[in-house]
């Protein structure tokens, strides 16, 4: 049951960004940005905490949970080192996927070369 609910959820976050893709004018960009901001707003009001506990990695998978990553990174630090926690707390807590992003990045970049046009 869990692995249905954590499809029903990383879907529905996936399908609601491709229709916004597909039906607006917004850039893809944005739409990844807006859904990091939307996991950030829903993480700091703790309303995403809850459909964290209920969805599992269909909620920490896509970028909202990203978002919501930064939020609690930076609501722990801010409570144990008061207002740097603010800048130190949101790259603590993601700091292992910000640099895992960095290394595949840089591994594709040497395996593979662009082609022009």
């Amino acid at each position: 049951m869990e692995y249905l609910k954590a499809f029903l959820v990383g879907g529905l976050i996936c399908v609601i960004c491709q229709i916004l893709i597909d039906k607006t004018a917004l850039t893809p960009a944005r739409i990844l940005t807006g859904c990091v901001v939307l996991g950030v707003g829903l993480g700091a009001t703790g309303l995403y905490a809850a459909l964290v506990d209920w969805a599992g990695a269909g909620a920490t998978v896509p970028l909202t949970g990203f978002g919501n990553l930064l939020a609690e990174g930076t609501q722990e630090a801010v409570a144990r080192d008061g207002l740097l926690g603010a800048l130190t707390g949101p790259l603590s807590a993601a700091s292992g996927g910000i640099g895992a992003a960095i290394l595949f990045g840089l591994l594709s970049a040497i395996c593979f070369r662009p082609k022009e046009k």
